[in-house]
């Protein structure tokens, strides 16, 4: 909606749109400064009005956050956690800042506050986001940023890579507190327990196969064949697909599970989430997420004597190097094996 004021002799026509700075121009007359509005508002709507540089520039950096969330971020594999570190960056104090005002200084002052909040591998991810938008914003939106301000701040290193597996006694906790059933206390109440009946078998496929959560539950029926034991994974986080043999277990596991739809597992990531994070509180365990049993997983592979090729065509790691990070042997099981 256009605005039209007085501003001394002249006319001064302001018009409005979401996703767009303020867009103004002043004229002699108000006749004239209506027109002007008419066709602005009209080329908005038709998609094919153009700011001046210096006008884009004018734009807050929370305008062209929601740009991207709205217009690129969709099309993305990882979507969701792209879309999540764009509202915290949207929520800080920079979003306010002028495009044209953005510098190295005001990046790194939103770093050292997140900092303060969470850990480095999360402003890092954060900060990889804003980076991606800005780019974006050069390259596909035509705004002449002068350079990155991400690229000329110091990044805070990641967090260690997390050692955690499964400690003796642990598995057969989690299993006790993943139970579907339900159970009576000796007052004749109903004892807490796991209504999701679903958990305990995902468990189960994650430790034989080293899948991800979310690929558990992206599997379809249509892609296990349990004639011959193997699982296809159309597409991974890395973007490729690849075809898991699955063990004795795994099979027996498959086979139990009824079938309602064409989903192994018919149930949300979030009620797999929450129901993992009530197993382990009921378990007594600390610290356990349910990505450290793909950690768990992969060193089992190796500790079966497989290579790491071998182990890497399972988990579908491209990077060997990174592959270790997902493999804590037991230095045990090491000095039985060196004698």
């Amino acid at each position: 909606m256009a605005t039209i004021t007085r501003r001394g002799r002249n006319w001064q026509a302001k018009v409005r749109r979401r996703g767009y700075p303020s867009i103004t121009a002043t004229f002699d007359t108000r006749r004239q400064a209506e027109a002007w509005a008419r066709q602005t508002e009209a080329d908005l709507d038709r998609g094919v009005f153009e700011l001046r540089a210096d006008e884009r520039l004018e734009a807050p950096l929370g305008e062209l956050l929601q740009r991207y969330a709205r217009e690129v971020t969709p099309r993305k594999r990882g979507s969701r956690s792209e879309a999540y570190r764009l509202r915290i960056l949207s929520r800080d104090p920079i979003a306010r800042c002028p495009l044209r005002a953005l510098t190295a200084r005001m990046v790194a002052a939103y770093r050292d506050r997140r900092l303060a909040q969470v850990s480095g591998s999360t402003v890092r991810r954060e900060l990889a986001a804003l980076s991606a938008v800005l780019n974006h914003a050069v390259r596909e939106w035509e705004i002449p940023l002068p350079q990155n301000p991400v690229a000329a701040i110091r990044k805070p290193p990641e967090n260690p890579a997390r050692a955690r597996r499964l400690r003796p006694g642990e598995e057969t906790r989690l299993r006790a507190a993943m139970r579907a059933e339900v159970r009576r206390d000796a007052a004749g109440r109903f004892a807490p327990g796991c209504r999701n009946g679903w958990l305990e078998p995902i468990f189960d496929l994650a430790l034989e196969t080293a899948m991800r959560r979310s690929e558990i539950l992206a599997l379809r029926w249509e892609n296990v064949d349990l004639q011959r034991r193997t699982a296809r994974i159309p597409l991974g986080k890395n973007g490729t697909g690849r075809t898991i043999p699955l063990s004795s277990r795994a099979i027996a596991v498959l086979k139990t599970l009824p079938r309602p739809d064409e989903r192994v597992f018919p149930v949300t990531d979030n009620a797999v989430k929450l129901a993992w994070q009530r197993a382990v509180k009921r378990a007594g365990i600390h610290d356990l997420r349910f990505h450290d049993l793909r950690h768990e997983a992969t060193s089992r592979l190796f500790e079966k004597g497989l290579q790491p090729v071998e182990v890497a065509a399972i988990t579908g790691h491209r990077d060997l190097r990174m592959l270790l990070r997902y493999t804590h042997l037991y230095a045990e099981d090491l000095l039985a094996r060196l004698g």
